[in-house]
């Protein structure tokens, strides 16, 4: 065999073990960070039908969203598990939704607890409704007023 072919395979082989290594240590760039309210256990486990909304908020905080339905009303803290990758990719792992209801006396009537599993995936629709006139850039705005 030739000294020139050798070398080839050689650098051709070390080329290799180099982008392995490179791409396995790669893989392991991923952190982990929780996205909104953090639900502790001992929290959730303190609410009790019959509380008063404001106990409610002096245990948990105020809620990240609030509902209202007739004299009823909710509270909702959502804490989201999410994991990133080096390169900027992120999957959702665990999503938690803590729901409390109130009666129109603004006392605890339940609470829930809802996971991804029990969400559904809804087509968020793209196309725009037509308008009269014309849509314009901001400078094409100024333009046509002068």
């Amino acid at each position: 065999m030739p000294a020139k072919f050798k070398m080839n395979i050689i650098f051709k082989l070390v080329t290799i073990a180099t982008l392995s290594i490179t791409l396995a240590g790669c893989s392991g760039f991923t952190t982990s960070r929780t996205q909104g309210y953090s639900i502790p256990t001992s929290a959730m486990e303190q609410i009790r039908p019959g509380q008063s909304e404001d106990l409610v908020i002096a245990v948990l905080g105020s809620p990240q969203t609030k509902s209202n339905f007739e004299k009823e009303s909710a509270f909702y803290y959502v804490e989201t598990k999410i994991e990133e990758t080096a390169f900027g990719l992120s999957t959702v792992k665990s999503r938690t939704v803590l729901a409390i209801y109130f009666d129109k006396s603004r006392r605890v009537k339940d609470k829930a607890v809802y996971g991804l599993e029990d969400g559904k995936l809804v087509t968020i629709e793209t196309r725009r409704t037509p308008s009269f006139g014309e849509d314009r850039t901001f400078i094409e705005s100024l333009i046509a007023s002068i």
